[in-house]
């Protein structure tokens, strides 16, 4: 993990969407589709620019991977999915009902599936933590915005 800060507080020109999830059935790709339509209501999509798309593509990854180990790890799976955008900064959030933190593996297996979720988010996230909330958790992650992107319109 990262950081274990809540990380920057919250401006009034934040953009903040939530998806409700019930159970583990579909919730990745719902949750890819969410994040997908909330990128694209923020004008991050669609683009012509390859390092904007990536961007993108990495955001929808690294919510898959948080969604995932929600999926696997925590009873009932995952319970919210949030994002929110400063111009800055992209956060996501997902909540759960387990209260045990997320450990990165030292060394995963490469030949093995599983493992290598919270490697990924660590790579590419700009920051990532994990702080209780209730009796469970949530996951977060920011990421710069991309190049090009500005503070949210109106």
């Amino acid at each position: 993990m990262k950081s274990d800060r809540e990380g920057p507080a919250r401006r009034s020109s934040d953009r903040t969407s939530v998806l409700v999830l019930h159970g583990t059935e579909g919730a990745v790709q719902r949750s890819r589709d969410f994040s997908r339509r909330t990128l694209a209501s923020w004008q991050w999509l669609p683009t012509m620019d390859a390092e904007q798309l990536a961007v993108v593509e990495d955001v929808l990854l690294m919510v898959s991977e948080l969604v995932t180990n929600a999926c696997l790890h925590a009873p009932g799976g995952p319970r919210e999915l949030r994002l929110s955008w400063n111009g800055e900064r992209l956060r996501a959030e997902v909540s759960d009902a387990s209260p045990a933190p997320p450990r990165l593996r030292r060394h995963a297996d490469p030949g093995r599936p599983g493992g290598h979720g919270l490697r990924v988010v660590d790579r590419l996230a700009r920051d990532w933590g994990c702080l209780p909330e209730g009796a469970g958790k949530l996951v977060w992650l920011e990421i710069a915005s991309p190049m090009g992107l500005g503070a949210p319109r109106g």
